[in-house]
């Protein structure tokens, strides 16, 4: 069964990814819990309605993974949630925060999200700075939207609480009381990361969401959702839930698509990595 061993993948890079050594045993312990629990305690455990939309839908895991996450973001402080789109991944935390607010566990919800230039400069876009930002964080108004419905979220944003700003206006800031999301995080500086995380005050909930493999920093390498993994992997506190494109809910060619260039990026950097050892070569032979 493919998806069984697809899972028992996932399920051994997790146990990697904390920094442990797979073990036998862990295998064995996997195997079982995929071949003989599985079915039930997931069937169970996917039924659970995080929330009802406006129109009446039930918001509910439909990945084994997006259940991790859910019960990840209301157990620990800072979540960090990294996968490709479709997951599920500022839409269940958008659906977490709502939760952690109608139990009056926090009085206020912080979207941000980085501002970052995807092949256009900011300062050739039409508008004033308000007009220029806007079209940034509209994914975020979309999934509140979809949850609340548009007059609902509107007032939420008037009452101020829910509060929709750049990730720059957040120096400065300590939240208290609130429940924050930092969407596309791949696209933050290392020192935009540290800023973000120490804004966190008292009684607040922290997700963070991103995929690594769409960074639109000029070196990808400066990514701060790159670097943030291993910086406060062993931080107690702190979740790191990976998804994958098992996990994605969209078209079922999404998958297929996001497969295709996760293969052929791999071969890219094959080739680079042998056309680097060539030219080593060719240098010490000059020599």
């Amino acid at each position: 069964d493919v998806k069984k061993v697809e899972e028992l993948i996932l399920r051994l890079k997790d146990i990697l990814r904390e920094g442990n050594v797979i073990r036998h045993q862990d295998v064995e312990s996997a195997i079982k819990v995929i071949g003989t629990e599985k079915k039930k305690t997931e069937k169970k455990n996917l039924s659970e309605v995080i929330f009802l939309t406006e129109k009446g839908r039930e918001i509910k895991p439909k990945t084994a993974h997006q259940k991790v996450y859910i019960e990840a973001m209301r157990k620990y402080d800072i979540v960090f949630s990294i996968g490709p789109a479709g997951t599920g991944k500022t839409y269940l935390a958008c659906a977490v925060a709502l939760e952690t607010l109608k139990e009056e566990k926090v009085s206020r919800i912080v979207l941000t999200r980085p501002v970052v230039e995807a092949g256009e400069k900011l300062g050739f876009l039409p508008g004033d700075l308000h007009e220029k930002i806007n079209p940034y964080l509209h994914p975020l108004y979309d999934a509140f939207c979809s949850i609340l419905g548009p007059e609902k979220f509107q007032r939420y944003r008037k009452e101020g609480i829910i509060e929709v700003v750049p990730l720059a206006y957040m120096r400065g800031r300590t939240l208290d009381d609130a429940f924050i999301i930092l969407d596309e995080a791949q696209n933050t500086t290392f020192l935009q990361m540290k800023m973000f995380l120490t804004r966190i005050g008292f009684d607040a909930n922290v997700v963070v969401t991103g995929d690594i493999t769409q960074v639109d920093l000029e070196v990808k390498k400066q990514s701060g959702l790159i670097q943030v993994q291993s910086v406060l992997k062993n931080i107690k506190g702190v979740k790191f839930v990976y998804f994958s494109q098992v996990d994605v809910i969209r078209h079922p060619l999404v998958k297929k698509i996001i497969s295709a260039f996760e293969k052929y990026e791999k071969r890219e950097q094959e080739k680079g990595k042998e056309m680097a050892g060539k030219g080593r070569e060719k240098g010490l032979q000059n020599e």
